[in-house]
């Protein structure tokens, strides 16, 4: 019989564990719902609803009494370990049993503060064990998306798009961008979402020059730039979805700039492909936008990887330190934009799924045509 996808997800793990390290601690939320099938999520840092400690032969999930019939339903190629005085000290007896000596841990997700308690505990209780920080392990796995994770985020995206075609229609001069947000969410949730990607961006005028706006009291007015990014979640898979719009008839500026941002995308669409260097696919779109004058106006990277998280592996930047190989099979953001103060800003974005030949386009919302 066929391993189940956590099985087979653990044993990939395991097979990219340094030789020197006995076990890796997992402790982000969304690998550990990648690698287990266990769905609670985590909503801040100062809650866990548990860690993962990979062995080599062997795979727990160490959780509390609050989470143990939820994590004994869904995690079943782990052993649930219910710690009952604290993770610390359960931790430290399986590492003993286990006779673990060099422990990775995920340095991104893991608090100083958390790590500071569990390393003082494993001390105390005599063992000798040589924590080692890692970044990017499971991240690495999670890049490729399998059939059932591509279409996870297809019926996100597809869901997403429907609810952003009823609201456009609803827009209308005075309407505020927290109300046009909470419309998004509201219809989002009522159409099956089991959460939001993101809270959506509503950037309304002036407002919409700033990429990550919080929608407030700034009410739509006619011929202003009016960017909408949203996304849902289901079946714990992300969506994201930004489209500029305008109300009344479009003036030069709104044209020539929407024209634009829409060429660099396209450019992007047709020649990025798996295989490519991360930022030779940011420099697609790049290059349009600077040969046009706007280049210092475009301030963020082109895209990012869609999955488990919002954002994740891979970043498609200019960023030297960023820089990795397009793998395929990953799902990734194409999002140029341009920002003017005082003016306003036009981002487009889509959705697209690497191929070693191509790139597939998932978004299907079209554009405006002049």
């Amino acid at each position: 019989m066929k391993p189940s996808l956590p099985a087979q997800r653990l044993a990939a793990l395991r097979d990219l564990l340094p030789p020197e390290q006995d076990a890796l601690l997992v402790a982000g939320p969304e690998n550990r719902r990648f690698l287990s099938g266990f769905t609670a999520r985590d909503d801040s840092f100062t809650e866990s609803s548990g860690l993962l400690l990979i062995t080599r032969d062997q795979a727990f999930l160490l959780t509390d009494f609050r989470y143990q019939e939820w994590a004994r339903q869904e995690a079943a190629d782990l052993e649930v370990v219910v710690y009952t005085q604290s993770l610390g000290t359960t931790l430290a007896g399986i590492l003993k049993d286990r006779e673990v000596r060099s422990l990775g841990f995920e340095s991104t997700y893991l608090t100083y503060r958390q790590y500071q308690r569990l390393t003082q505990t494993v001390a105390e209780s005599g063992l000798n064990v040589n924590w080692q920080p890692l970044e990017g392990t499971v991240e690495g796995l999670r890049e490729r998306k399998c059939p059932a994770e591509v279409a996870a985020i297809r019926q996100a995206l597809a869901l997403t798009e429907a609810v952003l075609l009823e609201v456009v229609q609803d827009l209308a001069p005075g309407r505020t961008e927290g109300e046009v947000a909470w419309e998004i969410e509201r219809r989002l949730r009522e159409k099956g979402a089991e959460g939001l990607a993101f809270p959506p961006i509503v950037a309304a005028g002036p407002n919409s020059a700033r990429p990550h706006h919080q929608p407030g009291d700034y009410r739509l007015e006619a011929g202003e730039p009016i960017i909408i990014d949203m996304g849902a979640r289901v079946a714990g898979y992300c969506a994201d979805l930004t489209r500029t719009f305008i109300l009344g008839p479009p003036d030069e500026q709104f044209q020539n700039i929407y024209q634009l941002v829409h060429r660099a995308q396209a450019r992007v669409e047709q020649e990025l492909r798996a295989g490519m260097d991360s930022r030779a696919g940011d420099a697609l779109a790049r290059e349009v936008i600077a040969a046009a004058g706007y280049g210092e106006a475009f301030g963020h990277s082109l895209g990012h990887g869609v999955g488990l998280a919002v954002h994740e592996a891979p970043s498609l930047s200019p960023h030297k330190d960023r820089a990795t190989t397009l793998k395929a099979g990953s799902v990734v953001t194409v999002e140029p934009g341009i920002y003017l103060t005082g003016w306003g800003g036009v981002r487009l974005e889509d959705m697209v799924l690497l191929h070693d030949d191509r790139a597939e386009v998932l978004t299907g919302v079209g554009f405006y045509e002049w």
